[in-house]
């Protein structure tokens, strides 16, 4: 009996028995960088959603619409192999200038119709150097060349 008065008497000074911690003394410690809301660099460009995409006009027969098919790489969720993944979309064409195997750029913009949100435009061309003559890998003529040359010379 003597031990359970000694524990009555005795105070223990945890802040966690019994509930009697008011909230305010269990608030997460103050930080200086949970109080400023993370911002971007100002160097780094915004990050946006895909506006233009390219891909081939698969077929034309509507009137100012071309169906675009766009190809993807994207990786396999169980193999983690990189795999084509295609998807059509409609696009406006209010020319009617493109036709099927044609490669155009996809411009986002407001929605035209129910199933058209994209304008069909041509994709600029690169510049294509025109192919030389094919030589050895070093630029050096082949031996057969050579020996072909020497043959129609002569004659």
């Amino acid at each position: 009996m003597s031990i359970t008065c000694s524990l009555q008497s005795l105070k223990l000074s945890s802040q966690f028995l019994n509930g009697s911690t008011s909230l305010s003394h269990l608030s997460k410690p103050n930080c200086s960088l949970s109080q400023q809301p993370l911002k971007p660099p100002s160097f780094l460009p915004q990050i946006r959603a895909m506006k233009s995409m390219q891909g081939r006009v698969v077929c034309a027969t509507n009137d100012k619409t071309v169906s675009v098919e766009v190809v993807r790489l994207a990786p396999h969720p169980k193999y983690k192999r990189r795999v084509r993944k295609k998807k059509k979309f409609q696009a406006h064409d209010p020319d009617n200038q493109f036709q099927v195997g044609d490669f155009v750029q996809l411009e986002k913009s407001r929605p035209i119709s129910k199933t058209k949100t994209f304008i069909a435009v041509p994709v600029p061309t690169r510049n294509v150097q025109p192919r030389k003559e094919e030589t050895g890998e070093l630029g050096i003529p082949l031996e057969s060349d050579q020996s072909q040359e020497q043959q129609q010379q002569p004659a």
